[in-house]
């Protein structure tokens, strides 16, 4: 279900597989509109249903932001980019390429899911290079007076992962970053997948957060968290027993 968690800030349900509160994207509001991820290529439909819904037509979305090329974030960049042809797509210096010329991170997903990959996310259509521009550290997204987006490069769970700090509304979009916490589950987990997962780089990550001192953090996966501070406590702290039990597994020969 679609709502406002925040000052011009749409949470947009992006119906991953088709199942409810597992993928969010987030609309930020103002003179030039930014849309932060937009959810694999196989919930497109159901994202540009939303935004029609909320008036936005297909001259008036200004940007995309996606915080890392994950398919489950990125893998409707293409799509939307035709569906909103003014709209400047934002990236990770690391991701930008991948966007422009998706097929070795299509195959490499392919790889991993098979059969199940289409059913589940789609694939990632080409975007066009003079539609991209890449983000560094602390680069800003114009929304409008007086609001902007500050980009805060935070690898770790990917090294092409870039966080979004909302001048107006003090929330920031994690991506990955954080974790996952599912509405049905209500638990932080680490997101760590291999092989780009680095522990060092995703507690540095999380400590520039903090230091941003958000009024919010959202997550992909899902949502707005109730207690940003104490979770980004807490999600450092599972890492860190998480990294443990892996590294004894690991030195006892276990899989």
């Amino acid at each position: 279900m679609d709502r406002y968690i925040g000052s011009g800030v749409l949470q947009i349900d992006t119906l991953l597989g088709g199942w409810e509160e597992i993928t969010a994207g987030y609309l930020v509001e103002g003179p030039a509109p930014v849309l932060v991820e937009t959810g694999s290529q196989s919930s497109v439909a159901a994202l540009l249903d939303a935004l029609a819904a909320h008036g936005v037509a297909a001259g008036d979305l200004a940007g995309v932001a996606v915080t890392h090329i994950h398919l489950d974030h990125a893998g409707g960049v293409g799509d939307v980019a035709r569906a909103f042809p003014d709209a400047t797509i934002y990236v990770h210096p690391k991701g930008a390429r991948h966007l422009a010329d998706p097929s070795r991170l299509v195959a490499s997903a392919a790889q991993v899911y098979g059969p199940l990959l289409d059913g589940l996310y789609g694939r990632l259509d080409p975007t066009p290079a003079d539609r991209i521009q890449i983000l560094a550290d602390g680069d800003t997204i114009p929304i409008g007076p007086g609001r902007e987006l500050v980009t805060v490069d935070s690898p770790g769970h990917a090294k092409h992962h870039l966080a979004l700090h909302d001048s107006e509304s003090g929330i920031l979009f994690a991506g990955d970053a954080v974790g996952v916490r599912l509405p049905s589950a209500g638990v932080l987990t680490p997101a760590a997948p291999p092989p780009d997962f680095d522990l060092a780089s995703a507690v540095n990550s999380l400590h520039r957060f903090r230091d941003r001192q958000p009024s919010g953090v959202a997550l992909a996966h899902y949502g707005l968290l109730p207690d940003p501070v104490g979770m980004l406590e807490e999600a450092e702290d599972t890492l860190n027993r998480w990294a443990g039990a892996a590294e004894v597994a690991w030195r006892e020969g276990r899989d």
